[in-house]
């Protein structure tokens, strides 16, 4: 017999809790890979979030858009486990990052801003130290592939010390995809990148979505969301503004016709609740 999702009307709180644990074991393809309730980070008073909720499925890549100080990095810090939560629960693949961060941290890859990579490593040892790192058995020729995929191949037994930016990039990428995780995220992930280059990752984010992984992408590029994002979520002052599918945010604003249909969105909607505060 199939379960049905339950549903918390129907269950005393106990109980709901129960049935939603059996629910998910059974549907394990339906599983948020990331999940976010009631997020709060406060820092000497000031709050860099604010009572943030939301969830991303298997599949889907989600843009997070906002000016400055808006507190998208924050929030990646800590889906990552990098920053407490002064309150609220975090969660990769159904693994709370405060009480059980080894196993959420086995199905997620982060790429921040600016990677720290180890300058007296050669590329191809980045590629085995994350491989003993996260236990991936036999992981010679999956690496092999992610250096092809990266067009790095040539640069397998250079120091990273002598990569530029981009190419630096591409390695802290390669070695985030290694384990295969089920959550990625990527904070400006395009930064030093050539036209290639983010052609290149566009395409391996879009591969990663396709087999079933979660993504969020921190960025201000509005036309990389355009093109590759399913959902879009604004935040501004700590707070969410906007959350939802590019389709239905686009279509309030009656931008859907645009060329620059979001930034037109992006700046409605940051303008506004900026006034308001």
């Amino acid at each position: 017999m199939m379960l049905q999702k339950p549903n918390a009307t129907r269950f005393p709180d106990f109980h709901f809790r129960f049935a939603l644990l059996m629910w998910r074991r059974t549907h394990p393809e339906r599983l948020l890979m990331i999940t976010v309730t009631n997020f709060s980070k406060h820092y000497k008073g000031f709050a860099a979030v604010k009572d943030l909720s939301f969830s991303v499925a298997p599949g889907q890549i989600l843009g997070l858009l906002g000016p400055n100080g808006a507190g998208k990095t924050t929030t990646l810090r800590a889906l990552c486990g990098i920053v407490p939560p002064t309150a609220g629960q975090l969660s990769i693949a159904g693994h709370d990052i405060v009480k059980d961060p080894i196993a959420a941290k086995k199905n997620l890859g982060y790429i921040p801003d600016d990677p720290r990579l180890f300058d007296t490593l050669t590329v191809w040892e980045h590629l085995a130290f994350t491989a003993a790192a996260y236990k991936v058995p036999n992981f010679e020729e999956g690496a092999e592939a992610l250096l092809q995929s990266f067009e790095l191949s040539h640069k397998r037994d250079t120091l990273v010390h002598n990569l530029s930016r981009g190419m630096r990039q591409k390695v802290a990428i390669a070695c985030a995809f290694l384990h295969d995780p089920k959550a990625i995220l990527f904070d400006e992930p395009l930064t030093g990148l050539d036209p290639q280059g983010i052609r290149g990752i566009q395409d391996a984010m879009r591969e990663r979505a396709r087999n079933g992984a979660a993504i969020i992408i921190s960025s201000h590029l509005l036309g990389l969301f355009e093109t590759l994002c399913t959902h879009v979520m604004v935040l501004n002052l700590g707070q969410c503004r906007r959350f939802g599918t590019m389709s239905d945010i686009l279509a309030e604003f009656d931008q859907a016709d645009s060329s620059s249909a979001l930034e037109a969105a992006y700046f409605t909607i940051t303008q506004d609740k900026a006034m308001d505060v």
